[in-house]
């Protein structure tokens, strides 16, 4: 058996559906052997995304894994692999490397060397007979603790090398552990989460990959506690639910502003606090509740009052039942939480209302996404943004509804990103109406793989708003924009969708906005990739940030 029929028999045994790959790598025909497909990109980014969005829905349960070429498959994977680490994905990469007797000789590109610093765990299998304990631990590394992507690098004469059959029998898939965090710290942080006035909790990522969102909902239930969410953990608590202010970080709704600005006890569980550029910074003066599973984000870039070190879902076992201890031996009143949030959120939402419902030409985007919202029941999709405008668009409108149905991210990603995370989504739910908001620049980086989505039968709903500006960038180029036109852009994004064998309609009249997501829906249920494009106006979305200047 060569060495790499054992690893797509291994990556078999870990539960891979799918290897998302792009020639040339010995890996595709011999995953293909197997029985399993492989989905191959038109460019190794979007390849990567592709693997990262199935790893995001299936919270890494699944293998998720993207194969490359050495040298330039390699290089250009870089992007992807980046955004994957800036984003915890637990994931695997397996690159081939150039022959065990050219890797030191320069100009060689090195996966190995090039990767370190973007990925949880790198390593090369240096020797056949090891190919089995290599992927056990990157198996391991990926998912225990704060998951990461793991990288294996696989020498091109290592791959077809000869080794015992017994490495695929003997393989054992990898089983992860967890662990609570301390009782009687626990205990103390309930005490200050029942003493609080004006407590908000933020759930992170951590949630969603802990599978912690019923526990997260018991315990706000249980105190009537007001919940948002990072903007990678949106959708860990259901944004339809009335105790939820939705998602917050460079830009959020009236309620989630007013609770950021105004809580007393911040109990962050599943989240980082990472200071970054997505993210409004915590206000002074809080007394912060810090649960994550990762020791390295304990006061970080905060004070952590109360340090908790331990599994998402395990810590709000605990915490609920440190409350309940608690309140069985004293008296509280139950705050209305719920109508308060909900007359903050409908106040802002008033104000908003005239743009979501706006007849005005070139269409607005928010009446692009006031549309969908009332069309399309959050409960039975998964929806996704790109970068720059859409992103701050969308985000503090609309209101996911359960686990995965929104994905979230931003803190080190490129334009185009959300194509390949929606076919990863799509791939891992394909009974979800999945669809994914990108700009014209977002476009002219990765839309060309809209193709992939078309061959591989992946039936997701593109959405293009098209104003033929990077409005993102106003005040960043205004001069040479005046001189030069140098945010302009063009294209009928369309007419590339038809001619690449997808769905596809161009939409310029702001009555027909609802009709056509409708439309785009169907083909989606059809079968069909479909492309919407909606003729937008340059409207920039404002950030929240200013609030806190």
């Amino acid at each position: 058996m060569r060495t790499i029929d054992a690893i797509a028999l291994i990556l078999k045994k870990e539960g891979i559906e799918f290897l998302s790959a792009f020639p040339t790598t010995a890996l595709i025909e011999a995953i293909a052997e197997t029985g399993v497909r492989p989905v191959i990109c038109r460019q190794e980014r979007v390849g990567v995304h592709i693997a990262d969005g199935f790893a995001r829905v299936t919270n890494g349960r699944k293998a998720s894994v993207f194969a490359m070429q050495y040298g330039p498959g390699a290089e250009n994977a870089y992007p992807g692999v980046a955004t994957a680490f800036s984003d915890s994905v637990p994931m695997l990469f397996l690159p081939l490397g150039h022959p065990v007797s050219r890797e030191s000789v320069m100009p060689m590109y090195s996966s190995l060397k090039s990767y370190d610093s973007v990925t949880k765990h790198i390593e090369r299998i240096n020797t056949p007979d090891r190919a089995g304990a290599s992927l056990r631990r990157a198996f391991a590394a990926m998912r225990m603790g704060r998951p990461g992507p793991a990288m294996l690098e696989i020498p091109a004469d290592i791959a077809v090398a000869e080794v015992d059959p017994s490495i695929v029998d003997n393989y054992v898939p990898v089983k992860t552990a967890v662990s609570a965090a301390d009782e009687d710290d626990v205990m103390e942080a309930a005490k200050v989460l029942l003493d609080a006035d004006r407590p908000l909790v933020i759930a992170g990522q951590g949630v969603l990959y802990a599978e912690a969102s019923a526990e997260l909902t018991e315990l706000a239930e249980l105190l009537q506690v007001a919940v948002g969410t990072t903007m990678a953990g949106k959708s860990a608590f259901s944004e339809m639910h009335p105790l939820s202010v939705g998602s917050l970080s460079e830009v959020m709704n009236g309620a989630a502003l007013e609770y950021w600005r105004d809580c007393d006890v911040l109990f962050g569980i599943g989240t980082s606090f990472t200071i970054q550029g997505m993210v409004t910074p915590i206000p002074a003066g809080k007394t912060v509740i810090h649960a994550t599973n990762n020791p390295a984000d304990l006061h970080k870039d905060y004070d952590a009052d109360h340090p908790l070190l331990g599994d998402a879902r395990l810590v709000l076992r605990q915490m609920i039942d440190a409350c309940k201890e608690l309140l069985s031996t004293r008296q509280r009143e139950t705050p209305d939480t719920a109508g308060r949030i909900s007359a903050l959120r409908s106040a802002w939402y008033g104000e908003w209302e005239p743009k979501l419902t706006s007849d005005e030409t070139p269409i607005t985007p928010y009446r692009v996404i006031g549309e969908f919202m009332k069309l399309v029941e959050p409960s039975e999709a998964i929806v996704t943004h790109d970068s720059g405008s859409p992103r701050m668009q969308i985000m503090p409108f609309y209101r996911s509804d359960g686990p995965r149905s929104y994905i979230g991210w931003g803190k080190s990603h490129g334009l185009g990103t959300g194509l390949g995370l929606i076919m990863g989504a799509k791939l891992a739910r394909p009974e979800k109406f999945c669809v994914n908001f990108m700009g014209d620049a977002a476009f002219g980086m990765t839309g060309l793989d809209f193709e992939t989505a078309v061959r591989s039968n992946i039936p997701i709903c593109t959405i293009v708003l098209n104003n033929d500006d990077m409005a993102v960038e106003v005040p960043h180029m205004e001069r040479s924009n005046d001189l030069f036109g140098s945010r302009r852009l063009y294209g009928r994004y369309a007419d590339m969708a038809r001619a690449m064998g997808g769905w596809n309609e161009r939409v310029e009249d702001p009555g027909d906005v609802g009709p056509a997501i409708l439309r785009a829906r169907r083909a989606t249920e059809e079968g069909q990739s479909a492309l919407l494009e909606f003729v937008t106006s340059s409207e920039m979305a404002k950030s929240n940030l200013r609030a806190f200047a």
